[in-house]
């Protein structure tokens, strides 16, 4: 992705999450100069990668195959051995019209994702077999709101505003938008984007970046190696 293309994309979620009412965090508007000023006091949230997160999968065609995410907190994976501390994580993401996020499934991290508002967001499900593949002949069951849904394999699960799905470790995942742009909550156990994300086929987590032009805000792609030293 163009690093220009990143940066219109920040302004454009960054208005569409306030039209719903919410505000990111005062280090999200930081530029990457006071990010690099203040990254000693910011380690937190170097190391747990919160911030901005916007990937086209490596496919190159952000409006077709992307998500826009923002970390807003996020815990220690190594508190999970021990039971206790921080185990949890949160995120906004923002599913645009037209706009599909590929088919993974995770091995630790159990997720709620909750329409915040807008249009429809739709799940397409499956279970995972045996060796962790995609199972298509078993029936997925989840739970909506607390409420347990089953349904046929491949099955489609459609959440409106309010409503939420929770995805156990294992859940074989792909969504997008119906009929307009949806803002997504994500409440999760600890996230681990680089150990805890299995695609189905050879995808990329992250983007290339082409820089074009300088960032308007950092990724959380750009931590290693725009903070380092």
């Amino acid at each position: 992705m163009k690093r220009s293309r990143i940066n219109e994309i920040m302004r454009s979620a960054d208005d569409f999450v306030r039209s719903f009412g919410f505000t990111l965090p005062p280090f999200a508007y930081w530029t990457p100069d006071q990010f690099r000023k203040f990254r000693g006091e910011a380690s937190g949230i170097i190391q747990s990668r919160l911030g901005w997160d916007i990937t086209d999968f490596g496919g190159n065609d952000f409006d077709a195959f992307g998500l826009f995410l923002f970390t807003l907190r996020n815990g220690d994976a190594a508190d999970l051995a021990k039971g206790r501390g921080m185990l949890y994580a949160e995120k906004l993401l923002i599913c645009r019209t037209g706009q599909m996020t590929p088919m993974h499934r995770h091995n630790i991290k159990a997720e709620d994702i909750i329409n915040r508002g807008g249009g429809r967001a739709i799940f397409e499900l499956n279970m995972s077999d045996a060796d962790g593949n995609i199972d298509n002949d078993a029936d997925v069951v989840v739970r909506t709101d607390g409420m347990e849904r089953r349904l046929p394999a491949g099955g489609r699960l459609r959440l409106g505003p309010g409503e939420s799905v929770t995805l156990l470790p294992g859940v074989w995942h792909r969504f997008w938008a119906d009929d307009s742009d949806v803002l997504l909550g994500e409440v999760s156990t600890v996230n681990d984007d680089f150990t805890d994300n299995v695609f189905a086929g050879n995808i990329g987590r992250f983007s290339e970046i082409e820089e074009d032009e300088g960032p308007l805000h950092l990724l959380v792609s750009d931590y290693d190696r725009l903070l380092a030293g």
